[in-house]
């Protein structure tokens, strides 16, 4: 029997009509990746490593020359963790041609000398300074460091290479993960690192993560000198034993300069509630931070392939924050199951109109298939449009299990509460040619960007029936 809900609400208007979406397409997505620079490294393993597989994508504007667009991405996928290294893709015309340069982050780009790295990012200050920042490791010993490097001249090279922190160690007692990047976008020089630092005192917390003794704090440093040097790192999320926070990542209010940290805060009982999606914020550029809010439980359950079990390894812990550049509304997107009764994710958002004192109750963006949707981003141009891209598998039909077939969609709203206009960026292409990772692997994120009021997207893609070369970056724009 089917029963009658509640009629629900986003910045007061009936999300009813958030759900009229049409479906026009843009125009074909532009190649972007090439052959790996680092086919040839034998670094790394052990494990399986996908030569040629780019995965998890960021993308960045540079303000000073719009023509000028940065992506970064990892590039040969290993099995059990990170890549051989992270590559920088740039143009110069607008997305139309690109070329690549390696990131100085891992010893296959003759850079630092771990093994592997991970997690790229990317940000571009008001003077066109560019700030990329990775994860490197070690697959052999544990040694782990957040590093980073700057690039002056539109991503063709990269400088400045510093480690913010380094965790040499031969077990796994400290690592460092999931660190993201924000220029200042008013400021000149300032930039601002972020990620959390899980803390392991026994060694080996995962064989019973319900009694081990860890915790993962949120780590903070910044520059104001371009990239030249960089703060201590600090602790700026404190948490008690068996907690810890993932997926920081700062945004700034132009008109005020409050700086906003968006991350899951995951407490024990390790279950679909474990998960909420929290903030801080600063009003003295990062010296003092707020306390946790928490915006909403982050009601993630895990991803499959709905015809035959298949895990897919999603970004379903990991939420997405934007903000308006003129007005300062703070949005936030991330995987989440209420909508359906805990079956499966699709692509929750709330928002924020004074500061994140108070925010709307979570609605679905995404068009409904029943079947899985997930690696939201959101972006907010500069008329104050928003935009959510995610991956979703409303074309499989029912009784294939021989493929996959996945779409990357764009979804917008133009008043911060209609969403629909809905536009299929890329698709489908069939997921199971990707490369595995913890299941069928894509990334844990894609890049979404605005250039005046157009919107970007920077994503990756399969391609099928190449199992030499699983994958591929691609930049779409209108």
């Amino acid at each position: 029997m089917r029963r009658n809900k509640p009629v629900q609400y986003f910045a007061g208007i009936p999300l009813a009509v958030i759900l009229a979406a049409s479906t026009s397409c843009w125009s074909a997505p532009t190649l972007v990746s090439g052959s790996s620079p680092f086919a040839n490294c034998d670094i790394g393993g052990p494990g399986t490593v996908y030569v040629n597989a780019e995965v998890e994508p960021w993308v960045a504007v540079n303000p000073v020359n719009p023509s000028n667009i940065i992506g970064v991405w990892q590039q040969d996928r290993w099995s059990n963790g990170g890549a051989h290294g992270l590559v920088a893709g740039f143009s110069f015309d607008g997305g139309l041609t690109w070329k690549q340069t390696n990131l100085p982050f891992s010893a296959c780009a003759n850079g630092l000398g771990y093994e592997r790295a991970s997690d790229p990012w990317v940000s571009i200050g008001p003077d066109g300074t560019a700030y990329s920042v990775s994860i490197s490791f070690n697959q052999s010993n544990n040694s782990n460091a957040v590093a980073a490097a700057v690039s002056r001249d539109g991503g063709q090279n990269w400088e400045n290479l510093s480690v913010l922190i380094a965790d040499n160690q031969p077990t796994l007692q400290f690592f460092n993960d999931k660190e993201s990047v924000t220029a200042n976008p008013v400021k000149a020089g300032a930039a601002y690192a972020v990620w959390d630092r899980l803390e392991l005192p026994n060694g080996n917390p995962y064989a019973n993560l319900h009694t081990a003794a860890f915790r993962g704090p949120s780590m903070f440093s910044k520059t104001v000198d371009g990239g030249l040097t960089w703060s201590p790192p600090s602790v700026i999320v404190k948490v008690p034993s068996r907690q810890q926070t993932i997926g920081n990542q700062i945004v700034v209010n132009s008109q005020d300069g409050t700086l906003y940290d968006f991350f899951d805060l995951i407490s024990p009982p390790f279950t679909k509630a474990a998960g909420k999606v929290a903030f801080i914020k600063s009003t003295d550029d990062g010296a003092t931070w707020t306390k946790p809010q928490i915006i909403a439980g982050l009601e993630t359950v895990p991803v499959t392939d709905p015809n035959t079990g298949q895990v897919v390894r999603t970004g379903d812990i990991i939420p997405e924050p934007a903000i308006d550049p003129a007005t300062g509304q703070l949005y936030v997107v991330w995987q989440d199951s209420r909508f359906n009764g805990g079956q499966y994710d699709e692509i929750a958002m709330s928002t924020s109109t004074d500061g994140g004192r108070t925010w709307s109750a979570p609605i679905r963006v995404n068009t409904p298939s029943g079947k899985p949707a997930f690696n939201p981003s959101v972006h907010v141009n500069s008329a104050g449009t928003v935009a959510v891209t995610y991956y979703d598998f409303r074309d499989l039909a029912a009784g294939n299990t021989s493929s996959l077939p996945t779409n990357l969609w764009q979804t917008t709203s133009s008043g911060g509460g209609i969403f629909g206009s809905e536009l299929k960026l890329s698709g489908p292409f069939d997921l199971m040619a990707a490369p595995v990772a913890e299941g069928l692997f894509l990334g844990d994120y894609s890049g979404l960007g605005a250039r005046g009021t157009s919107f970007l997207s920077f994503f990756v893609q399969t391609n099928s029936g190449n199992p030499s070369n699983r994958t591929d970056v691609f930049f779409v724009t209108p």
